[in-house]
């Protein structure tokens, strides 16, 4: 049975692209961002390490609520494979432009998971997409920098703005890409008795 409208869900992120994802399928929810060591430990699969921090943003979330809380805390992770390693979000104008200039002309993976947690109930799902770069000069790495855009993002591009003209070819999840993939995490929600695209209006905080 699904729940009623008033108990919110919470999203231990503050990634306004996750937020507009969740606004986008009609969900409520109040944001908790969270902190977690990012750490990968040594001879950790890449899909194992974005699973394990996804969970531990949602189990984190969760034990900062009241214990009165009555909703489910939704985590997510995403990175960028290339040779099997994780690109995270770049320290500095080098290494963005380092890791444009290894993905130019190139297919990676993306890899974004998403765990919901309440109280012990757990359930953790992982969208993997194949994205196909084309060539990207010098010049045109360094205008991107400039802009802006690359210094937050895993892998330095963000598919949703003006990195999506580095894209020639996109197999999986537009979402999963800019990081929550709204079909897995429409199917967790519904197992956790939330419904999405509900005609009712969205709050959240």
């Amino acid at each position: 049975m699904a729940r009623p409208v008033a108990p919110p869900l919470y999203l231990a992120s503050s990634s306004p692209r996750r937020r507009t994802l969740l606004d986008q399928i009609g969900v409520r929810y109040r944001t908790l961002p969270m902190s977690v060591d990012e750490t990968r430990r040594d001879g950790e699969p890449v899909r194992d390490y974005v699973m394990r921090l996804a969970l531990a943003k949602a189990r984190c979330a969760w034990r900062s609520l009241p214990r009165a809380a009555s909703a489910p805390v939704l985590g997510a992770d995403t990175v960028v494979v290339l040779d099997g390693e994780p690109l995270g979000k770049p320290e500095g104008r080098a290494q963005a432009l380092a890791m444009l200039a290894r993905l130019s002309g190139r297919r990676h993976r993306v890899m974004s998971a998403v765990a919901l947690v309440e109280g012990d109930r757990e359930a953790v799902r992982l969208n993997v997409s194949r994205v196909s770069f084309r060539r990207i000069g010098a010049a045109e790495r360094e205008a991107y920098w400039a802009s802006g855009e690359p210094a937050d993002k895993a892998g330095a591009y963000a598919i949703q703005g003006r990195g999506a003209v580095f894209v020639r070819r996109l197999e999986g999840s537009y979402s999963g890409v800019m990081g929550l993939p709204l079909f897995d995490t429409a199917e967790l929600l519904r197992e956790f008795g939330i419904e999405v695209c509900a005609a009712s209006p969205l709050a959240h905080s």
